[in-house]
């Protein structure tokens, strides 16, 4: 429960609205194929059915994501546990597994205490630890867990005194690869973050692992626009405004970003007449707004809230039932599986739909 807690800053982030369940399953980086199928049974819209019908209200915001009406992730908290203890379910504290076997039954160990049960269904989350006791346990294959869903470290100059600036629309790529992702950036005391920065740090999670979380970033600062159109507007304001200062012309984007660019980049004209620039000049500028590289150092440290890439191998699951396919009677559902996504409520609501569709399948055989 403690990432239901914690998520979307303590309000809980429960899904996301959902208009086509195709488009919906792409923002899977890992889990989009295999998931597919499985939202068909279980969606967004009947996880809020769910919780309405159990006495949650929720509601949906611009975004698409949704929360509670409360703000408050221990309303989500209190409906699940409801459920749970209405329906004579024990919850057993304190029970730290330490293996786990199959004969007749499931044989679940602890330190000091033994479970048995003809069903097993782990949503244990991608703790690392864990995942090495069901690869010992299960013989299922691991994908090892590494951090996805992070904040970008960086002290790049042209970020300098940015700090709380937020673009609406930046387009991230990571230098000399084909990966990239849109959308807003805030510019943070440490570097950047924001939706764009998170979902690459999804699509790019094994890439940048590897790579040790130290690399080039490209920025385009208004990606909604052209390069083109840059070097337009910028001769624009050379034929009718060119007594004005060049660093204090408005080109759409924050003015303090337009002074840092031409400060780092351009510092011998940052401070002349638009008139005396050169076309070819305003082109190289242009350029720059169209893409600035910076060095990124680094990632958020964030331990408490990251998602992670990784878990059980999805080949070894069927996901009508989300059942082992090497082990009859053993199930799993949620961050256990390498299965991620990006930031906005669907990460729970894969959760949801495993969960849902395990237990539909435990409870389609005691009947």
């Amino acid at each position: 429960m403690q990432k239901v807690k914690i998520s979307g800053g303590g309000r809980c982030n429960v899904t996301h609205s959902c208009g086509d369940i195709g488009e919906f399953a792409k923002n899977y980086p890992r889990g989009q194929k295999e998931l597919l199928g499985a939202f068909y049974k279980f969606s967004p819209e009947d996880t809020i059915s769910w919780f309405t019908q159990n006495g949650v209200f929720l509601k949906t915001e611009s975004d698409g994501r949704v929360f509670p009406v409360s703000n408050n992730s221990q309303t989500i908290i209190d409906c699940l546990l409801k459920n749970t203890l209405d329906k004579g379910i024990e919850i057993k504290k304190c029970f730290e597994v330490s293996s786990f076997e199959y004969a007749e039954y499931w044989k679940i160990c602890s330190d000091n205490e033994i479970i048995y049960s003809e069903k097993l269904l782990i949503c244990s989350g991608g703790n690392k630890n864990f995942m090495n006791t069901i690869e010992q346990n299960t013989n299922h294959a691991i994908v090892s867990p590494i951090p996805s869903l992070f904040s970008f470290l960086s002290n790049d100059e042209v970020l300098k005194n940015l700090e709380g600036i937020t673009l609406e629309n930046v387009l991230l790529t990571i230098a000399d690869e084909k990966i990239s992702s849109t959308g807003a950036m805030l510019v943070t005391h440490k570097g950047i973050s924001g939706p764009a920065v998170l979902k690459l740090s999804s699509i790019a999670a094994r890439l940048l692992y590897e790579k040790n979380y130290n690399f080039s970033l490209c920025i385009n600062w208004a990606a909604s626009i052209s390069k083109n159109q840059i070097l337009e507007l910028l001769i624009l304001h050379k034929k009718n405004h060119g007594s004005k200062v060049l660093q204090n012309l408005g080109i759409g984007i924050p003015l303090r970003i337009w002074k840092n660019i031409l400060n780092c980049y351009f510092y011998d004209i940052a401070n002349k007449k638009i008139s005396e620039v050169k076309d070819k000049t305003l082109e190289n500028i242009a350029e720059f707004v169209f893409l600035t590289k910076i060095i990124i150092t680094g990632k958020s440290t964030n331990k408490d809230e990251f998602v992670t890439s990784g878990g059980v191998s999805l080949s070894e699951i069927d996901f009508k039932t989300f059942q082992s396919k090497i082990h009859k009677n053993l199930y799993f559902a949620g961050e256990v599986l390498n299965i991620d996504a990006f930031t906005g409520g669907y990460n729970f609501q894969a959760a949801w739909t495993g969960g849902y569709l395990a237990a539909q399948s435990i409870l389609e055989n005691y009947k």
